[in-house]
């Protein structure tokens, strides 16, 4: 008789973030929504759990005449996640972390992003090390925006920074995961959470980030710029459910030819 091979399939691990558990795996930014109630239902809506704000370009209470995004997201019902946004080198980005760490009454999780330039807003790399370190020492818990380079994303990983956030495309582009190989091969190798964080246009985009298996995915255009928010703000939220199914369930392996679904063994005629 021969035996059944044993099935592998893949370990269904939690979200942890910096100790805490995350029951949904998508995260949201808040900018570029209409107003702060469509931005308070958007994120409702996206089941959401974390909540990334660009400190540089949002009112947390630094600007007491002007509406506060803390208002509509409070921070007894979200993870508020600062992150340097609109930082191009890693002065302006620790010193960004530093004012997100006073208004936030001493939370140390930050998201560190250090652009390029303006045309790709690519992570400027050299001066993301540099920040990521110099943050970790004045015992910030650094998520980090990054390349697809599974090198770099290793040795953030070794700095100390708990969590890597590769990007699918460039940020704003809508252009879905044009790196697959890449992230998948950083995620093989990772022992901290990894998160597809900028690129992602469609809710298949955000399944295909979950089959990759990938820990989450990050996303402010792909709902904000959406026709309908509130109705893509929805469709993420089930599209990362159903990604993540997937993922565990552990898909059939591709062929080069045909194979019947209906086996001919039996068969009367």
């Amino acid at each position: 008789m021969t035996e059944t091979p044993e099935i592998q399939l893949p370990e269904d691990k939690p979200l942890e973030i910096a100790g805490q558990i995350y029951q949904s795996r998508l995260l949201v930014g808040t900018g570029l929504y209409r107003d702060l109630m469509e931005t308070g239902h958007a994120v409702e809506i996206s089941g959401a759990e974390i909540v990334t704000v660009a400190v540089r370009r949002t009112n947390l209470g630094q600007n007491p005449d002007e509406p506060n995004l803390l208002d509509v997201i409070s921070p007894e019902d979200y993870t508020i996640l600062p992150n340097t946004a609109g930082c191009y080198t890693a002065k302006d980005a620790v010193r960004t972390c530093k004012l997100a760490r006073e208004l936030l009454d001493g939370r140390n999780l930050v998201k560190l992003e250090v652009l390029g330039e303006d045309k790709t807003l690519y992570p400027n790399m050299p001066e993301t090390l540099v920040a990521a370190e110099e943050l970790i020492k004045d015992g910030f818990q650094v998520m980090v925006y990054c390349s697809d380079d599974p090198l770099l994303a290793r040795r953030l990983e070794e700095m100390g920074c708990i969590a890597v956030m590769p990007l699918g495309a460039p940020i704003g582009s809508g252009l879905g995961i044009q790196n697959r190989y890449n992230i998948r091969l950083i995620v093989e190798n990772a022992s901290v959470p990894v998160l597809v964080d900028a690129g992602v246009g469609a809710a298949s985009d955000a399944t295909l980030a979950m089959e990759l298996g990938c820990d989450g995915v990050l996303m402010n255009s792909a709902i904000a710029k959406a026709k309908d928010p509130i109705k893509m703000a929805n469709a993420m939220r089930l599209a990362i459910a159903a990604g993540r199914e997937g993922y565990l369930a552990g898909r059939m392996p591709k062929k080069l030819y045909a194979s019947a679904s209906s086996p001919l063994d039996g068969t009367f005629f």
